[in-house]
């Protein structure tokens, strides 16, 4: 699938569109989910044109997986949520539920969030 540069986070890395930064870099863009579901609910975005996981884990550099998976942790540890627990999801194609075609992580925690089902 080609990359749609006209995708919402595409917008949001561009500046046309706001966002509740909790976290950047060189690589990496985080910010606060506009309809979370759950009392903390970031999503990760790495800087890179990437459509999906697949994308992202086959074509991205060696250095931009790295400081993805790091800033996961930074933002987790700074939000002091591996105390409680967190969840990490990617939804990877239209039967997973992604919405948006730019590869993201959800990073969800705050409460007890139960089963996956």
């Amino acid at each position: 699938m080609a990359y749609d540069t006209k995708n919402v986070f595409a917008k949001i890395l561009r500046g046309e569109i706001p966002c509740q930064r909790v976290y950047e870099d060189e690589h990496v863009l985080a910010f606060k989910d506009i309809n979370p579901k759950a009392p903390v609910h970031i999503l990760v975005i790495p800087k890179g044109e990437y459509a999906s996981f697949m994308e992202f884990s086959t074509h991205a550099s060696q250095d931009e997986v790295a400081n993805f998976f790091a800033a996961i942790a930074k933002i987790v540890k700074a939000l002091k949520l591996p105390e409680s627990g967190f969840r990490l999801v990617v939804n990877n194609g239209p039967d997973s539920g992604e919405e948006v075609p730019h590869f993201h992580m959800h990073i969800l925690g705050g409460k007890r969030l139960g089963g996956m089902a």
